[in-house]
C-alpha cells in the first residue's frame, strides 16, 4: 500500500511519521514543492515554535478557532494539546509551558522540532522529494491514498484542482496580521510594549485582550493578532481600512477619576507629564496627554478641568485610530478559508468527492488565534488522517 503526502510541512509530515508508526509496512511518500521542507516551523514563534497550548481558561473553543471551533472540539476528543504534548515529550522533544499558557521546546529552538520529525522519517524510511509540485491526480498514479496538507493558500491558486474535483472552498484571506497606522507620532513609540490593553473595532463586537506592540508600521503583538484573527474577513471586506479602538488602561471610568483626583491632591503643582498613574511607561503617557489636552497637554495637575479629565479619559478608554492596510509578517502568515468543511467528512476528513483523498491542517478552513492554537490543529487533523487510514486498511 502507497500512501502520497502534498506538502513537506508540519501537518504533513505529523501524518507520515504517526501513519508509519501505526501502519509500518505503508509506503508513504512526502512531495513537496519547494526545496526545503518545515520552513514555516523553523520561523514560528521567533524561531522557537510555539507548538500547542495548555488551553488553560480556554472556556469556549471559538476563543481560539475562529472558523472551525465545532469540528476542533470533536476532533480534540481523539487528539488534543495533552496527546501532542505527550507525543513530543515520548519521541525526544522536551517542553515547557509558559506563563502565557503557549508551549516551546524546552531547547527555545524550532530545530528542536524538525530534527525530531526528520529523524523519525528516517527511521521510518519516509520518503522526500522535494522540487515538486503536485496539482493533478495523474502525477499520483499508483499510491492508494492522498493526504494533501499544502498549507493556507492566500491566492486560492493552489486549490484551483480541488474545486475542479467538486470540493467546496472558502474564499481564503489573510489571518493573524498587524495593522498598518499612518501616524507618525504613535510610530515614534515604536518598540514600546503594553502589557494590558483591549483592542476593538468600534461597531462591532470584534475585541480582543492582551499586549500590544508599538511598531515602526502601526500596531501588533497578541491583543492585534487575535483581533485580525477574530476579523480576517471583515477587514479583507473593507480592504484592511477601519477604524480601530484602543483601550489603554483596564480600569473603569470611576476607578480612573478617582486616580485622577487623588494626583491633583497629592501632586497640585507638578507637571501631568511627570508621572502616570495608570502604570503606563512614560512616552506613551506624553504622547496621549498631547493627544488628548493638545496645547495643555504641559499644565499642572492642579489645573486639570473637567473637560481636560473628559477629554484625557476618552483617550485612555477608547483612543480611536485609522487602520492604513494590514502588514503580514511574511513568514508567519495564516490564512482563514480553504477546502470548506462541507466537502470533508468530519470524522475523518476524507473527501466527500473524491474516494481515499484526505485534508490535514491549515488547507482547512481551520485556523486559530496566535499562541500556538494552530500548530495544534495541524497535529490534530494529522493525527486523526492517519487513524482513519489506519483503521480503514486494518
Amino acid at each position: 500500500m502507497r500512501t502520497a503526502v502534498i506538502g513537506g510541512g508540519a501537518a504533513g509530515f505529523f501524518f507520515a511519521v504517526n501513519l508509519k508508526e501505526m501502519m509500518p509496512e505503508m509506503d508513504v511518500t512526502i512531495f513537496e514543492r519547494s526545496q526545503r521542507v518545515l520552513t514555516k516551523v523553523e520561523v514560528s514563534g521567533g524561531g522557537r515554535c510555539n507548538c500547542t497550548n495548555s488551553f488553560a481558561g480556554v472556556t469556549d473553543l471559538q476563543q481560539v478557532y475562529p472558523r472551525g471551533h465545532r469540528l476542533m472540539k470533536r476532533l480534540l476528543n481523539v487528539f488534543d494539546h495533552q496527546d501532542a504534548y505527550e507525543w513530543f515529550e515520548n519521541h525526544g522533544v522536551p517542553l515547557v509551558t509558559q506563563d502565557d499558557e503557549c508551549v516551546f521546546p524546552k531547547a527555545q529552538d524550532s530545530h528542536a522540532i524538525i530534527d525530531c520529525f526528520l529523524s523519525l522519517a528516517r527511521r521510518y524510511s519516509v520518503r522526500i522529494r522535494t522540487g515538486e509540485k503536485i496539482i493533478s491526480f495523474s502525477q499520483l498514479e499508483g499510491f492508494d491514498n492522498i493526504v494533501v496538507t499544502t498549507g493556507g493558500s492566500p491566492s486560492g491558486k493552489g486549490l484551483e484542482w480541488l474545486a475542479d474535483l467538486g470540493h467546496e472552498i472558502e474564499a481564503p484571506v489573510p489571518s493573524l496580521f498587524s495593522f498598518s497606522v499612518a501616524d507618525k507620532q504613535l510610530q515614534a513609540l515604536q518598540g514600546l510594549v503594553v502589557n494590558d490593553v483591549t483592542a476593538m473595532l468600534p461597531g462591532t463586537k470584534l475585541r480582543a485582550d492582551g499586549p500590544l506592540l508599538i511598531t515602526h508600521w502601526g500596531v501588533s503583538g497578541p491583543a492585534i493578532l487575535r483581533l485580525s484573527s477574530y476579523a480576517a474577513r471583515y477587514l479583507a471586506e473593507r480592504e484592511y481600512r477601519s477604524p480601530l479602538s484602543i483601550r489603554w488602561v483596564q480600569l473603569s471610568e470611576e476607578e480612573i477619576r478617582a486616580k485622577i483626583t487623588e494626583q491633583q491632591a497629592l501632586h497640585a503643582q507638578k507637571q501631568l507629564s511627570s508621572f502616570c498613574p495608570f502604570g503606563l511607561q512614560q512616552r506613551l503617557w506624553a504622547y496621549l496627554l498631547q493627544k488628548s489636552l493638545e496645547q495643555r497637554a504641559a499644565i499642572r495637575w492642579a489645573e486639570l478641568n473637567k473637560k481636560d479629565i473628559n477629554r484625557l479619559m476618552n483617550v485612555l478608554l477608547n483612543d480611536t485610530y485609522q487602520t492604513a492596510g494590514r502588514a503580514p509578517f511574511k513568514d508567519e502568515f495564516v490564512t482563514c478559508g480553504g477546502i470548506s468543511l462541507k466537502a470533508v467528512n468530519l470524522s475523518t476528513l476524507e473527501s466527500r468527492h473524491v474516494p481515499h483523498l484526505y485534508f490535514a491542517g491549515e488547507v482547512l478552513d481551520i485556523d486559530g488565534v496566535t499562541g500556538g492554537f494552530n500548530f495544534q490543529a495541524a497535529w490534530t487533523t494529522a493525527y486523526i488522517v492517519a487513524s482513519s487510514i489506519s483503521r480503514q486498511l486494518i
